[in-house]
């Protein structure tokens, strides 16, 4: 099985022989399995695939999506984000994208052993499936919550309750059978179903040895828990008192498995171990978590109320929703993120750093629809290299400041100047 390591906006092209790449940003398959990759890319993008002509080849151009897709010929195309600046930095780009989930959806960090140091030069799809059966193991270890569950039949004997109206309604061939009503205190309750499933689903697409055979022994372990039918339901019912606590770290890897039940996850009709992420989203959810933590307790942050840019008709038209508001009493400051790589270093009026026109107008709307015109703004991206500190203030006016701020993804912190 071939694996193919590129970033984002990295070319796809077609190949009549065995899958190929070239670094980081480009890589060739075959027409059956481009075909296929071009259609799952228009689905995810709600459009058109962003298919180009160059020297007279038909090319796929990825966007800002990341993780690992399995082609039906069993070509696995891992995409890692695009900060990574070296062509065989793979580890530091995965390792990132990991730590981003983790702090996402709210994975303990487990990688100070050595077998989660290994979990490094695993593609994205099998590191969320180690991590999954090693935090089911110490949940199966622990031991799983029973609960009781109300069952229904015909025996030939008592027990528990008998079921007068339907006893009634038995025909005389069958007056030695009695109905009965009774609660069996089993294995079988919503959580396990999921964990089943999903452990199921490890055991068909795991190509790791390690966790191919101990997802084979955890599914002896729980061979007597039934699969979920209905997953949708089963997430809903999931318990979250006191008594479920040991089953929270599991819950997100098992959401993700189970085929883009969480937010960030998307999955394609083919069946396959594919997980995807919107990077723009990832990262946005990423700093909202880290903001919170590195500014508290003096700054609250948190989302906005949406505003409108105008009215019409007594209605507001057009929404105006930055990605985040830090308060502290009566002074609010106004954030929003952006997936970009600016170069600080390009000061000119001509490159204006690689910033966006239409970012500055939008930035200008949020300050005067929720600041009234006066006070502190920023736009966030992340940090590297060639943009590690803050740009120096624009200035709308005298009253209305916006700043362009660094953030360090490894770190997990926003890199604020002096005064700001």
């Amino acid at each position: 099985m071939a694996v193919l390591t590129v970033r984002e906006y990295a070319r796809i092209g077609v190949c009549a022989d065995a899958p190929r790449q070239e670094g980081m940003d480009a890589a060739w398959l075959p027409q059956a399995s481009f075909d296929w990759l071009c259609a799952e890319f228009e689905r995810l993008r709600g459009g058109g695939a962003a298919l180009v002509q160059r020297d007279g080849a038909r090319w796929l151009r990825l966007d800002q999506y990341v993780g690992v897709m399995e082609c039906p010929d069993g070509t696995t195309l891992e995409v890692l984000p695009k900060h990574v600046t070296a062509d065989g930095d793979h580890a530091s780009a995965r390792r990132l994208l990991r730590r981003m989930l983790c702090t996402v959806l709210d994975i303990p960090p487990r990688e100070g052993s050595l077998a989660g140091v290994a979990l490094f030069d695993l593609p994205l799809n099998e590191w969320v499936m180690a991590r999954f059966l090693a935090a089911l193991d110490e949940l199966v270890k622990r031991g799983l919550r029973f609960d009781y569950t109300r069952v229904r039949e015909e025996q030939v004997f008592l027990r528990g309750r008998l079921d007068t109206t339907r006893q009634l309604r038995q025909p005389p061939t069958r007056a030695h059978l009695f109905h009965l009503e009774h609660d069996v205190f089993s294995e079988d309750r919503p959580e396990n179903r999921l964990l089943r499933s999903a452990l199921d689903c490890v055991c068909a697409r795991t190509r790791n040895p390690g966790s191919w055979r101990l997802a084979h022994e955890l599914s002896t372990r729980m061979a007597g828990v039934p699969r979920s039918t209905h997953v949708a339901t089963d997430l809903r019912a999931w318990g979250t008192d006191r008594l479920m606590a040991h089953y929270r770290p599991v819950r997100p890897l098992c959401e993700l498995i189970l085929s883009g039940q969480s937010p960030l996850a998307l999955r394609g009709d083919w069946r396959s171990p594919s997980m995807m992420f919107p990077m723009e989203r990832l990262f946005e959810r990423y700093v909202g978590v880290c903001l919170a933590r590195q500014f508290a307790p003096a700054w609250q942050v948190g989302g906005a109320a949406s505003e409108h840019l105008c009215s019409h008709q007594g209605k507001g038209w057009f929404n105006l929703i930055p990605d985040f508001l830090l308060r502290r009493g009566e002074e609010l400051r106004v954030l929003d993120t952006k997936w970009k790589v600016l170069d600080g270093l390009a000061s000119d009026s001509r490159e204006k750093y690689g910033l966006k026109q239409a970012d500055f107008y939008q930035m200008f709307a949020y300050g005067q629809r929720y600041l009234e015109g006066a006070g502190e703004m920023a736009l966030v991206y992340p940090l590297h290299a060639g943009f590690d500190q803050a740009l120096p203030v624009f200035a709308f006016d005298a009253r209305l400041r916006l700043w362009v701020l660094p953030f360090d993804l490894e770190q997990g912190k926003l890199v604020v100047p002096e005064g700001w």
